[in-house]
């Protein structure tokens, strides 16, 4: 009987090694195998999965968690196509099945010098929700607003965003059309050690 507890102990062992490895494998192929991706398929995006990719979002670092993202998430052609011919380069937005426009609130935004901090935690959150969609097998391109005076607002007119909300970027979203090959941009000489 100890033996056969042993070995299913060991046995254990492996299992979460083996899971631990392919978790790790994954992580690694996701972050490697993320890419723009500028086409999608005529396909609707699951509200689970937009769901799953919000989750993503929120779950990135933020200053003194203060966590001042917001998200829009507008699925509808129509409302889609409608937003692209009121903004300037936005008309991709029609092209894709799912637009999350991430968006800092600056009532929820740290106080004087550190206020531009949400700048950073939004850009994180749009990190996470990119992975995301590269481990979901989908395909997303972000497109930047602010600091662009003229584009955001634009952005904040077009969508009827209230005056303390300031969209950072639109990240498009959908099943790619093709696959495009990632971008190696590994490059040691932009690495310093210890010193500048």
């Amino acid at each position: 009987m100890k033996t056969l507890r042993t070995i299913v102990a060991v046995l254990a062992c492996l299992i979460a090694a083996n899971t631990y490895a392919e978790k790790k494998a994954d992580f690694w192929s996701v972050v490697k195998n993320r890419t723009s991706v500028r086409q999608w398929e005529n396909k609707p995006v699951a509200k689970a999965d937009i769901e799953d990719l919000l989750r993503a979002a929120m779950a990135a670092p933020t200053a003194v968690n203060k966590q001042p993202w917001r998200f829009l998430v507008i699925t509808d052609a129509a409302e889609r196509n409608a937003l692209a011919d009121k903004v300037e380069r936005g008309q991709m937005y029609k092209d894709a099945p799912v637009l999350i426009v991430v968006c800092g609130d600056m009532d929820a935004a740290l106080e004087g010098e550190a206020r531009e901090f949400w700048v950073q935690d939004c850009s994180a959150a749009t990190e996470n929700l990119l992975l995301a969609v590269t481990a979901k097998g989908l395909g997303a391109v972000w497109t930047g607003v602010y600091p662009i005076q003229k584009r955001t607002q634009a952005l904040q007119q077009a969508l009827g965003l209230p005056q303390n909300i300031v969209p950072l970027d639109v990240v498009l979203i959908g099943y790619p059309k093709d696959t495009p090959k990632p971008k190696d941009k590994w490059k040691p000489e932009n690495i310093h050690w210890e010193k500048w």
